[in-house]
């Protein structure tokens, strides 16, 4: 995790430094500054641009523990960070939450019949798969249109028509499973035969979808976050891109992707693997 942080730190400093017009500053292009005031600010900038420099002062803020000063704000980093860290997982767990809901609901839905022709599990699938082919930021764009639906809509659409599928194809293969088999024709009782047969077996691959819902959640966030102008870290990152805001879009880089290596501790088995690959 420390060498994936460290190169996504230098990374993302190279890719803001080298971006077109990272050292230009709107005070240049006022007519109120002299000549000699503007030419002092393109030095500064200049001087202040070198990717060492940067480096070190994106280190030093991480040391403080204040995450640097804000380019646009010129406030603390960390000021800028926790509400707006705040709204994100709000917003992250509530569709997690409703989107296994009804990824589950539907899923056994699809296997009632345990038959792969069944007209149910047809038109699940059918609708997660048009649901899948819809962009998220098409998706979000129609709800704002129509005046209905919000962030947390569009998130838990997507994660849901997701989810399902690895769902569906899980309680299907359980389904089959032959100690599941031999406990049916012993006439085991349906509510026992999921308690103690089948989500044991399942729990595993219950733990590898829940950090790739995380994943798929994180990668949806700036888009929904920007179009329905909600307060939470995807907006943040999107307004320190179009600033040129190195510290906040930094804070921001290195947190998703403690998050994201974080999750993929929890992909390591060969069950998630299997999930994944599907």
């Amino acid at each position: 995790m420390a060498t994936v942080v460290l190169l996504v730190i230098v990374g993302s400093i190279v890719l803001v430094r080298f971006a077109p017009g990272y050292l230009s500053d709107a005070r240049e292009m006022d007519a109120r500054y002299a000549e000699g005031a503007r030419n002092e600010l393109a030095t500064e900038a200049a001087r202040s641009g070198s990717v060492g420099g940067m480096l070190w002062s994106e280190v030093r803020g991480l040391l403080r523990r204040d995450l640097g000063v804000s380019r646009q704000y010129e406030v603390p980093v960390v000021e800028l960070v926790r509400p707006c860290l705040a709204v994100t997982v709000g917003l992250l767990l509530k569709s997690m939450m409703l989107a296994w809901i009804i990824a589950g609901c539907t899923a056994t839905i699809s296997n009632w019949g345990r038959s792969p022709v069944s007209l149910p599990g047809r038109l699940c699938h059918l609708t997660s798969t048009v649901l899948l082919a819809v962009p998220i930021g098409a998706m979000a764009t129609m709800c704002l249109l129509a005046d209905s639906g919000g962030p947390l809509l569009v998130l838990t659409t997507l994660l849901a028509a997701r989810d399902f599928k690895f769902l569906d194809r899980m309680l299907r293969k359980a389904w089959n499973d032959p100690h599941l088999l031999h406990a049916r024709a012993q006439g085991v009782s349906t509510p026992e035969l999921i308690r103690v047969h089948l989500l044991p077996g399942i729990m595993p691959q219950l733990g590898s979808l829940a950090t790739l819902s995380i994943l798929t959640a994180l990668g949806a966030m700036v888009p929904v976050e920007v179009i329905f102008s909600t307060p939470g870290i995807g907006q943040l990152a999107w307004n320190a891109a179009m600033n040129r805001d190195l510290p906040v879009l930094l804070a921001v880089t290195v947190m998703m992707a403690i998050a994201v290596t974080a999750s993929g501790f929890g992909t390591g088995s060969r069950p998630a693997t299997e999930w994944q690959t599907a």
